[in-house]
């Protein structure tokens, strides 16, 4: 959750519900996922009624847009809530999570290119020619972890069926968007979203977030292949050890580590610049504009 004015953000709330679990093999929302983020949101509407929250907007996204059940939650959510409230697709995903990543960002000659992974999808985008490119993979962490990964430590079966499931829809954009192509070599990588953002806060050790420290943090290549081999060989309560490791995402930061390295493979890559601005900031321009 953001709350902000045309004068910058107020309070920002992350909470991990899982909402896309078991979407992946079901099509369906899980009664208790969903009650998870029910009870999330009635808490984030009591933080809006505390700042007198004016105007606002839910967005869901992967795990409500493949669920055959995705318009009863929405319902529900929307009444949660008491404000507008809509499925994005993957262009708009992509596009407002472009568009609050690189807000702020200083001028760089080469295309800018976003990866947001999240729980059921990743997205791409980048503007190319004027035009914003954007293309959305059905890689996200909780995807790739229940599909073909798993959360135990990684053995050769599961990482090589990771990769082929990378692999196929890292071919898929490629083939639907023929400026990613283009760009090869020549990107400068933003990404954002949970993965990244526990990523950049294992790099510094930090045992309590401190958004200064994660918010445009440089991280090359070597960090992240670092990180997925530490992860990819330890269990679940052993990567929580870490300092900096977010509780929630010890069973699937390692899947989301995987579509990191594919895509700074695929686009080659050599650094990625952090972003804590993300989809939220986003929506919030669009409503305060």
């Amino acid at each position: 959750m953001l709350v902000a004015t045309a004068e910058g953000a107020l309070v920002r709330a992350m909470r991990i519900t899982r909402l896309s679990e078991g979407v992946d093999s079901s099509m369906t929302l899980l009664e208790t996922a969903m009650q998870r983020t029910l009870d999330t949101l009635a808490d984030f509407r009591r933080t809006m009624d505390e700042f007198h929250v004016a105007r606002g907007l839910l967005v869901a996204t992967s795990a409500v847009r493949d669920a055959t059940n995705g318009g009863e939650f929405l319902s529900r959510a929307r009444e949660a809530v008491g404000i507008d409230a809509r499925i994005l697709d993957g262009d708009e995903e992509a596009s407002l999570s472009y568009q609050g990543a690189t807000r702020g960002l200083a001028f760089d000659a080469r295309p800018t290119l976003i990866v947001d992974i999240g729980g059921g999808s990743s997205e791409l985008a980048m503007r190319y020619d004027g035009a914003l490119e954007s293309f959305s993979m059905q890689l996200g962490c909780v995807r790739v972890t229940e599909r073909a990964l798993g959360s135990a430590v990684v053995d050769p079966a599961h990482d090589q069926a990771a990769r082929a499931m990378i692999d196929e829809e890292m071919d898929r954009a490629f083939s639907s968007v023929p400026a990613f192509a283009r760009v090869v070599g020549g990107v400068r990588l933003v990404g954002l979203a949970g993965t990244v953002a526990t990523l950049a806060q294992l790099d510094a050790s930090l045992a309590t977030y401190q958004r200064e420290l994660v918010h445009h943090r440089v991280l090359d290549r070597a960090c992240v292949e670092r990180w997925r081999l530490t992860l990819a060989g330890e269990s679940p309560p052993q990567r929580l050890e870490h300092p900096g490791m977010v509780k929630g995402r010890e069973d699937v930061l390692t899947a989301g580590l995987y579509v990191l390295a594919a895509v700074m493979d695929r686009f080659g890559a050599h650094e990625l610049l952090t972003s804590e601005d993300d989809i939220l900031d986003g929506i919030a321009q669009t409503l305060l504009a």
